[in-house]
């Protein structure tokens, strides 16, 4: 088999690998446009320029002609490339010459109908002028293997004209297939190799390399200088592109060039292998800006626990604990101590209403009351413990992931921080601290000491209206005795010391429930701040860790599949 035929078979086999499903390509898309969307305010936009410019430019195209492959020309000046696009034409179409820049405007050709190549040139932005048609009825069938071209002959990427660079770099953004023109003189320019062949390493299923004026070096000579050249492509990242010896004055210099444009045209796949590598460039310009999963912070964490006693130092949970417990106590001894003393203890203040904490129906929402809460207002160091619980949630919730999207997490976690002391201050005022109440066993023991405090009372008054009848001579009462003890005088001491034995009883009793319902007040109160921490502290923060997990998941769709 001839070394050509393997060349053949090779650069057929390096075709075949890339063919490009449509619909994989637009899924493809579609996950960059999420990607898009999930990153939008988070990452600078310079940074995602790329991304949107290349799903405006496939959307563009893929609306335009299928059935055409837009190829470029692409060379520095006296490498031939008019010359070339004038023999590919067989017409006088490009002005060739030696002068710098000689090409100033792209030049187009299109082979076949026109139906579909105009609107796709309007886009390219070829002007009318320089248009034309390779067609004639003088042909017959000898370019029909070529309709569905459309080639541009390129300004000078090196030209002295900045305009003609910028014109350069406009359309190769745009066009399906380049065909980089070299010579035998300047075939290992650096400028060609740094600035554009190295960069469309990415695009190497799209990119023909074809040393022009092949005919100015020896037989001998030839085969060293593409060797040559190869290893310089092999070194840009471009091992396999098609790399063919080219002669524009003798069309049978043309025949490898011209049979890989035909087979180009054939398979109409040069578009979407174009688009293609655009996403494949794309998704590695912005995997740095995704990593590994984030972190789940969910209620239980540790950052979460520690944001919540923060937050409940903040909200002086404790100080509302403490006037719970010595609520409760107040309100048992008005309950259950002796009545004859109950009316001084409730002239004492409630230590909750102290506190404007007179308890609040707990299915009022907490945005619907007015903070008029009297407790006292964090210090120092309860605020600076709650901003290193936040700075906490943050950094363990953006743990290994690239930036920005630490920063992101932090400015999310301290996004509503100054909406924090009214939240906090409402939800304590609607927690329901369970004081509302009054214990049955409260009535129980208040029930006996009415029932003792009468037994002495009418001990007492049967005492007094005994010595009260002797007083005024009157026949004495005679008193039933309990043994030797009249019964007025055990109702009296009876009743007294029944109240206090009661009430000795009673206190330890009162000082367990007081501690019971300071605990459940406490996390009553912590599970409300820690609402108020989830929704103004976490949740912003998930939103973000979402955001970059959906990123994520997007940019990985639209790796190559």
């Amino acid at each position: 088999m001839s070394a050509s035929n393997i060349v053949g078979r090779m650069r057929e086999a390096f075709r075949a690998d890339q063919r490009v499903d449509p619909d994989v390509l637009i899924a493809r898309l579609q996950a960059v446009q999420r990607f898009l969307a999930a990153v939008d305010g988070e990452v600078p936009d310079a940074q995602l320029v790329a991304g949107h410019t290349v799903v405006e430019r496939a959307g563009d195209r893929l609306a335009l002609s299928g059935r055409h492959t837009v190829v470029a020309l692409a060379g520095a000046t006296g490498s031939g490339k008019s010359s070339l696009f004038n023999a590919l034409a067989r017409m006088d179409l490009s002005p060739v010459g030696v002068r710098r820049p000689t090409t100033g405007m792209a030049h187009a050709c299109v082979w076949g109908p026109l139906d579909g190549a105009v609107r796709l040139l309007d886009w390219v932005g070829v002007l009318p002028r320089h248009r034309f048609v390779r067609e004639s009825p003088l042909d017959g069938d000898d370019e029909s293997t070529l309709h569905g071209l459309v080639l541009l002959d390129l300004p000078d990427f090196d030209s002295v004209q900045h305009n003609h660079r910028l014109e350069v770099d406009r359309l190769l953004g745009l066009v399906d297939l380049v065909v980089w023109v070299v010579d035998p003189q300047k075939y290992a320019d650096r400028v060609i190799h740094t600035s554009y062949l190295r960069e469309f390493h990415r695009h190497k299923d799209v990119t023909v390399v074809v040393l022009n004026q092949a005919d100015r070096l020896p037989t001998t000579e030839l085969p060293t200088v593409l060797d040559d050249l190869r290893r310089l492509l092999d070194d840009d990242g471009l091992g396999g592109v098609p790399l063919l010896p080219t002669v524009a004055v003798d069309p049978a210099g043309l025949s490898g060039l011209r049979a890989e444009l035909e087979k180009t045209v054939a398979e109409r796949q040069a578009a979407l292998r174009r688009l293609s590598g655009d996403v494949d460039a794309v998704v590695a310009d912005l995997e740095p800006l995704v990593g590994p999963e984030p972190p789940g912070t969910r209620p239980g964490d540790a950052s979460a626990q520690e944001l919540t006693r923060a937050l409940a130092g903040a909200a002086g949970v404790p100080t509302v604990a403490n006037a719970v417990q010595a609520a409760y106590r107040h309100r048992a001894a008005s309950s259950t101590g002796w009545p004859l003393v109950r009316s001084w203890r409730k002239l004492r203040p409630d230590p909750l209403r102290r506190l404007h904490l007179p308890g609040r129906d707990p299915q009022a929402p907490a945005e619907s009351l007015v903070a008029a809460t009297s407790v006292p207002d964090p210090t120092a160091a309860q605020r600076s413990s709650l901003n290193l619980a936040i700075r906490a949630v943050a950094d363990r919730s953006s743990t290994d992931l690239p930036e920005p999207w630490p920063t992101a997490v932090t400015a999310a976690a301290r996004s509503r921080l100054t909406e924090l002391p009214g939240a906090l201050d409402h939800a304590v005022a609607a927690t329901d601290l369970g004081m509302d109440g009054r214990p049955a066993w409260w009535r129980m023991v208040g029930g006996i000491q009415w029932l003792v405090t009468l037994a002495a009372l009418a001990g007492l008054l049967w005492l007094v209206l005994g010595y009260a009848l002797r007083f005024l001579g009157l026949p004495a009462l005679e008193y039933p005795k309990l043994g030797e003890v009249p019964w007025p005088t055990v109702l009296l001491l009876g009743g007294l010391l029944a109240g206090l034995l009661v009430a000795a009883l009673t206190r330890p009793v009162v000082g367990w429930a007081a501690g019971r319902a300071r605990h459940q007040a406490e996390q009553r109160l912590l599970t409300s701040v820690g609402s108020v921490g989830e929704k103004y502290v976490l949740d912003p923060v998930w939103a973000v860790l979402a955001r970059y997990g959906a990123a994520r998941d997007a940019l990985r769709d639209a790796a190559r599949r």
